[in-house]
């Protein structure tokens, strides 16, 4: 086919703003204890519905009016379904539902926040996270919702993933304390239920400077296990609870993902066997092995590249949400070693063309680390130019976090128009093992920028993309790069597009949320030793020295990032008449879910590349 020569960044693109206003989330997916059905988590707009598709029938809605969202924290953790009926959390509560019929019942008391709900064996009791005024523990109430909810653990700061061995009578969960974060270090906790008390509570791995995931008992009770960072790599390993021996079933490679948010599964037990994700420099794979140990055998999930929510039936089948950079997000199930699609989260209608894939490539940090990146050619296959394109240098947030080969919608948006576009994965970054995820501590600030800066100079080395013609573009930790980048590294990047991001470090500390507001302590230093360091990255004190324009994109409703950090920069950028847009929007936090933000979002984000990028 012979294409069109039109200018990079200007091509038109079937990949439209209304298209990924449209398109939903899917957040969670479980099987019933039938080993049959399947229940998923749907976020349309800014709902967020439970279906359920049980064998032979088409899926539908359980939920209506109530949102069903986990609340503590970043969310997660927002439904467990077994024995026929859901328990999911909405507006601080719990509720329980039947699969077949009926409406929504509280079970627990407007009260705070809840989050990931285990419910036991027999159906007739109910764990869960609550938090209130600072105050988290993990609880229980009876199904019923008949008696008040009791405490269970209290002591620790934070709380997350409880998990019910077969005989209901032994349970096991994860906490952690201020200042670690959980991928910090952590422990994972097991203890025997008497009544409403615990007794015999002991503490199975982990401490201050390892963490451990996801506590998961074998069906038959003989085997607890979990994953762990207790060296450069992750470990999966198994507990033999009658004889106290631990197996190491799969190590030297990474293997659980920074805990986020509540609810994140990475693994599951299939009879005897495990089955398990690895990630590989932003690829993973699923693996199984068997508990007493062996080596492991690759699972046949082509043509996907990332997984998450992994979830194993009592038949054996394995459901997960899946995606690729040619394929947007789905639940798959997996039986009989055939795939099947269970729901698609947007129109499958475009032609995979106009799909870039992704190419890992690496450059030198100063330090001569190798800093990683995933850089996306412009891909269209009606269009080409002469020269070299622009390009989007993306920075992700956490920052203890990091972009994968899964489907990007933003790197279909702009490599369709004819942009390179980078995901930047930093020194900090997760993925890579934890020396490089440690080498931002006490350095957030220097060495993402640092990072940041080289990733345009090596797209400009490697003949990828224009060096006149880079924006840098990032949302919350990686706005906060974006601002520094600027400040810093004046006259490196045509333009700046800044989501929510951090501005001033020393209001983040006491204006965020309990899950983060010592994360500084370890990105960024001690106060007051460390007020120094927090100023220079600060960019709100440094503001005037911005220069290149700017698009800031907040929502009023952010609990984590406030408006007040992304106001002040804007008024800065309006005494130096720096050009800038502002967009507040109404109804939104830390991130966009309405499908009308959404479409406003690229479509602003369109008008200031052209002015201030294409047709400068």
């Amino acid at each position: 086919m012979n294409k069109k020569f039109s200018p990079f960044g200007l091509w038109p693109s079937p990949i439209s703003p209304e298209l990924l206003g449209l398109k939903l989330r899917l957040e969670d997916v479980q099987f019933d204890s039938d080993g049959q059905t399947l229940v998923w988590l749907e976020g349309r707009s800014a709902r967020r519905v439970l279906v359920v598709r049980k064998p032979g029938d088409a899926p539908r809605d359980l939920t209506d009016t109530l949102k069903v969202s986990g609340g503590i924290g970043y969310g997660g953790g927002d439904f467990s379904v077994r024995n026929g009926m859901v328990v999911f959390a909405s507006g601080g509560q719990l509720y329980r539902q039947s699969l077949d019929s009926g409406r929504a019942k509280a079970i627990t008391p407007q009260f705070g926040e809840v989050a990931s709900p285990a419910i036991s064996p027999d159906g007739s009791k109910i764990l869960f996270i609550h938090s209130y005024e600072r105050h988290d523990c993990l609880a229980m109430v009876d199904a019923e919702g008949s008696r008040w909810p009791v405490q269970l653990a209290t002591g620790s700061d934070f709380y997350m993933q409880p998990a019910w061995h077969p005989d209901g009578q032994q349970i096991a969960w994860v906490e952690w304390n201020h200042p670690q974060m959980p991928w910090d270090g952590c422990r994972l906790m097991m203890a025997r239920l008497n009544g409403a008390q615990l007794t015999d509570v002991k503490q199975i791995y982990g401490d201050d400077q390892t963490p451990v995931f996801q506590p998961e008992f074998s069906a038959d009770g003989r085997f607890l296990a979990f994953l762990a960072n207790d060296g450069e790599w992750d470990t999966l390993r198994s507990l033999d609870l009658s004889s106290g021996q631990m197996r190491v079933l799969a190590e030297n490679a990474s293997l659980l993902d920074p805990a986020w948010v509540q609810g994140m599964r990475l693994f599951g037990w299939n009879g005897q066997s495990l089955v398990y994700a690895r990630n590989d420099k932003g690829w993973r794979s699923l693996w199984a092995v068997e508990a007493t140990g062996g080596e492991s055998a690759p699972i046949g999930t082509a043509p996907y590249t990332w997984f998450g929510q992994v979830t194993v039936s009592t038949q054996g089948q394995i459901a997960f949400i899946a995606s690729s950079p040619k394929c947007p997000s789905r639940i798959v199930s997996l039986a009989d070693h055939k795939l099947r699609i269970e729901k698609y989260s947007e129109s499958e209608s475009i032609p995979p063309e106009y799909l870039p894939e992704p190419q890992a490539i690496e450059w030198p940090a100063p330090d001569g680390t190798p800093v990683h990146g995933l850089y996306y050619p412009p891909s269209n296959p009606f269009f080409d130019a002469e020269g070299l394109p622009p390009a989007i240098v993306n920075i992700h947030g956490g920052p203890t976090s990091a972009r994968v080969a899964s489907y990007n919608g933003d790197a279909a948006y702009f490599a369709s128009r004819g942009f390179a576009y980078i995901e930047v994965n930093y020194r900090g970054s997760t993925g890579y093992g934890r020396k490089y995820m440690l080498a931002l501590r006490e350095k957030w600030g220097p060495v993402d920028a640092e990072d940041a800066a080289g990733a345009a100079g090596a797209l400009a080395a490697l003949g990828l993309a224009d060096p006149t013609r880079m924006v840098i573009m990032g949302g919350s930790a990686g706005g906060f790069t974006v601002l520094n980048c600027l400040v810093h590294y004046p006259g490196v990047f045509r333009a700046g597009v800044n989501l929510f991001g951090v501005s001033n470090l020393f209001t983040l500390e006491d204006e965020t949320h309990k899950f983060e507001e010592r994360y500084n302590a370890s990105l960024v230093g001690e106060l007051p030793a460390a007020a120094e360091h927090f100023k220079k990255w600060s960019a709100v004190f440094h503001a005037d020295q911005i220069r290149d324009p700017l698009a800031v994109f907040q929502g009023a409703d952010d609990k984590v990032v406030l408006p007040d950090q992304s106001e002040s920069i804007v008024d800065a950028l309006r005494r130096n008449k720096v050009p800038h847009i502002f967009r507040l929007y109404e109804g939104e936090g830390h991130g966009w879910r309405k499908s009308e933000t959404i479409i406003d979002y690229y479509q602003t984000l369109n008008k200031f590349l052209k002015e201030y990028v294409l047709l400068a």
